[in-house]
């Protein structure tokens, strides 16, 4: 690894300057470098050298880029079913069984909402800026708007259940985005759903991930939001049976004036991906079948 040096970009978790090139990828025709914070160990891109940090790319060229279509898929809404199905399954579980305001952030083609919608009878709200997505979801009935500070402006009624799902890795201020959550959208006694791939078995490395979460940075960015994290679930629905790619996580506002935590650092972040992903390869040479699970869209 290169020696800390100091960088333009404050640490998106800590916001200290020192970091170190951790990885270089290429993606989609992009080259990529990844930095890991001296401070705190958070692996993230410079968003000043991202095209996915800003925002249009989102309202223009996301999914042209990674499914080559503006429109909805019959891949795409396959996964987004499953993953609806599966948050639905984890809140229940958790105990979550009435909900009256839903919030879904990057809410795609609404599949979630409608998931909401139907497990609970709740009131639901997405945020979408990709206008294609957005106008299919609101050809559903499903109310959409473009931004988080179109809906914080409207001063909507608060929410008392919040997703973000596949959406914080994407995010240049991920911290000040939960925070506007926690302070200006939700119910005191809310509940915050988020979903992540998990940087010691998924690949992570993408043009569109600026951020690369563990399970113990996870936990701190939330913290450090001002949430109590409830609990951290690492599985491999809907693509394995065996490799944990994914990090779902249920967190609850903190009761106003309780002080946050201070951060504690990420440690060996760079030795436990190489075990997860020595054990990666193991599971796919010997269990292929299990290991990874197909795609496919439903059967009529």
């Amino acid at each position: 690894m290169n020696a800390n040096k100091k960088t333009d970009q404050n640490c998106p978790l800590c916001s200290d300057k020192r970091a170190h090139v951790f990885h270089q990828e290429e993606s989609f025709g992009y080259s990529l470098t990844y930095y890991q914070c001296a401070t705190c160990g958070l692996v993230f891109q410079h968003a000043a050298d991202s095209p996915a940090a800003d925002p249009s790319f989102y309202q223009e060229t996301y999914r042209r880029v990674y499914q080559e279509s503006e429109e909805p898929t019959p891949k795409d809404l396959w996964v987004q079913k499953r993953r609806a199905l599966n948050s639905i399954t984890f809140l229940k579980d958790k105990g979550l069984n009435s909900v009256g305001n839903a919030l879904d952030i990057g809410a795609s083609a609404g599949v979630l909402l409608d998931a909401f919608k139907a497990a609970y009878g709740c009131q639901v709200t997405g945020v979408e800026p990709g206008r294609v997505y957005r106008s299919f979801a609101q050809s559903k009935g499903l109310h959409m708007v473009s931004s988080l500070e179109e809906l914080v402006n409207a001063k909507p009624k608060r929410f008392d259940l919040v997703s973000l799902m596949h959406v914080l890795e994407h995010l240049v201020d991920p911290l000040g985005t939960l925070k506007t959550l926690s302070q200006d959208l939700m119910t005191k006694d809310g509940r915050l759903l988020i979903g992540v791939p998990n940087f010691y078995a998924h690949d992570s490395y993408e043009l569109a991930h600026l951020i690369c979460f563990t399970p113990h940075s996870l936990r701190e960015l939330v913290q450090q939001a001002g949430f109590e994290v409830l609990t951290v679930k690492a599985h491999g629905y809907h693509r394995s049976k065996l490799l944990k790619l994914y990090l779902t996580l249920l967190a609850k506002p903190l009761p106003e004036k309780t002080s946050v935590p201070e951060i504690k650092p990420d440690h060996q972040v760079s030795r436990k991906r190489q075990l997860g992903f020595l054990y990666r390869k193991f599971v796919q040479k010997a269990f292929p079948h299990s290991a990874w699970l197909p795609l496919e869209t439903d059967k009529k």
